[in-house]
């Protein structure tokens, strides 16, 4: 094993720009042995304690937080070539003394730049950029010969589970921070901690790209033809998102759907408030998902109203939690012990890449739904390629 994971003195973590202090505030409260370090908008370093070791694959508890890994350092000034000249000179001088080729350590090179502007600002959208393509291509190229590897690494692909990702983070043009860190959950396999979504130029909305990231990010165990209800409906992309994923989506808004969305033929349109309704209109509802421009706790009211009814059998959610008050971000475990309270087993959140000031819990009453739908996955694919069956993931 690699120095490389060993004994760490910084972490990395990238968030949304203008997240910085919740996330720093969210690091002080879940992991006080790190540090702050260093910020610039939507990138954070924190020092590890001397004498914590650090888990290669550990995860951090921060909603905030995109994604993360252990900082190598950096490298500034010059050209491209010469700054990728440089990140593998800092790559090889962390490396172990214990023969272990330094290209042999990594399966992918992850390059990025932070977000420029919040989601949806001026019409920009989180993800990759030319920059970051061509900067990734420049030093898979520049990699030095005879490091254990007969060809490139492959650049802004996602990464596989357990693999190791070699990390740059354009902070500024000629400001490249270097890492590193192993692919668990599903946004450390994305460059960056972005999905790849493109919005369809069908799409009413942009919460077209908030719905399919959370299903995503989630994972819930989604059936086609499973019904699911929206709470704050219109005009209609994030309904479109579900649709795209075959189910029976119901719409609940007192405002209008886009006359796309009402000409769809597994859709349901409910002019009218969540509250106004009787709770046996969402028995046969399996899925729930929320996106109310209204304070959490008034959205969290309203769903416990619907899923505390015996009439009700709702298996899993995805709810947009608003997060317009910095002060609201310390909260969030109040909140996730109430849904806990529930009867959820699983409930995660995170700020989503393509959210705002907001953030996405997923809930789901009972985890083995999901661990055994992953399970079902795996196995089919497997079958697809004629390979042995792989073993279930914890």
């Amino acid at each position: 094993m690699s120095n490389l994971s060993s004994n760490p003195a910084f972490v990395y973590l990238v968030c949304q720009r203008g997240a910085e202090n919740m996330l720093k505030q969210e690091v002080a409260r879940e992991h006080p042995s790190l540090r702050f370090a260093f910020s610039q908008p939507g990138f954070l370093t924190f020092k590890r304690s001397a004498d914590e070791p650090w888990i290669e694959d550990a995860e951090l508890r921060c909603v905030f937080a995109r994604t993360h890994g252990v900082s190598l350092g950096r490298v500034e000034g010059g050209t491209a070539e010469s700054q990728a000249d440089a990140l593998w000179r800092l790559v090889e001088g962390c490396a172990a003394s214990d023969g272990e080729p330094v290209a042999g350590l990594f399966d992918h090179l992850h390059v990025w730049q932070p977000d420029a502007a919040l989601p949806g600002e001026d019409g920009f959208e989180p993800g990759l950029t030319p920059l970051a393509e061509e900067v990734g291509q420049i030093i898979a190229r520049r990699m030095p010969p005879g490091l254990g590897r007969a060809a490139p690494l492959p650049v802004n692909r996602v990464a596989r589970a357990a693999h190791r990702v070699l990390d740059c983070v354009l902070v500024a043009p000629d400001q490249w921070w270097i890492g590193w860190h192993r692919a668990t959950g599903m946004p450390s396999r994305w460059p960056g901690g972005v999905p790849k979504i493109e919005l369809p130029p069908t799409a009413v909305s942009r919460a077209y790209l908030k719905t399919a990231e959370a299903l995503l990010w989630s994972r819930l165990p989604i059936v086609p033809g499973e019904r699911c209800a929206e709470i704050g409906s219109a005009p209609g992309g994030s309904c479109q998102a579900l649709l795209d994923r075959g189910l029976r989506v119901t719409g609940i808004d007192p405002a209008e759907m886009d006359p796309a969305v009402l000409a769809e033929p597994n859709f349901t349109y409910l002019r009218t408030r969540a509250a106004a309704l009787k709770r046996e209109a969402f028995r046969g509802i399996r899925w729930l998902v929320v996106d109310s421009n209204v304070a959490p706790a008034h959205t969290l009211d309203t769903v416990e109203h619907i899923v505390n009814n015996r009439q009700v059998h709702v298996r899993g959610m995805l709810l947009t939690l608003k997060m317009p008050q910095p002060a609201l971000a310390e909260q969030i475990p109040d909140y996730l012990a109430r849904i806990r309270s529930w009867g959820y087993q699983w409930v995660n959140a995170r700020q989503l890449a393509f959210d705002r000031q907001e953030i996405c819990v997923a809930a789901l009453r009972n985890r083995e739904l999901r661990r055994g739908l992953a399970h079902r996955q795996r196995m089919r694919r497997a079958g697809a390629r004629g390979q042995p069956r792989p073993p279930a993931e914890d």
